[in-house]
């Protein structure tokens, strides 16, 4: 039996960076739904070190949190798809 290792490699590679940017594109989701509930009950935007900007609507985060989350929702079941030999 001979092992590819070449090949092993970059599917570890691969699977690696995809989880790490579906980790980080979750929590620009979050951050997004948080920045919206902290400007809907403060009135305004939570913001690190920066001054707040006024009027500044939570649809803005909400989309980016929508985007993020539906972005996470094809990683994954473009995943299930390259899984289940059923779908192909």
């Amino acid at each position: 039996m001979d092992l590819d290792w070449t090949a092993l490699g970059e599917v570890a590679a691969v699977s690696t960076g995809v989880t790490v940017a579906v980790v980080a594109v979750f929590a620009l989701g979050v951050l997004g739904l948080s920045r919206a509930d902290s400007t809907r009950t403060t009135g305004r935007p939570r913001t690190a070190g920066r001054a707040p900007t006024a009027g500044r609507a939570p649809t803005a985060a909400l989309a980016q949190a929508g985007v993020c989350f539906l972005a996470c929702a094809a990683a994954v079941g473009y995943g299930i798809y390259l899984i289940v030999p059923q779908f192909h």
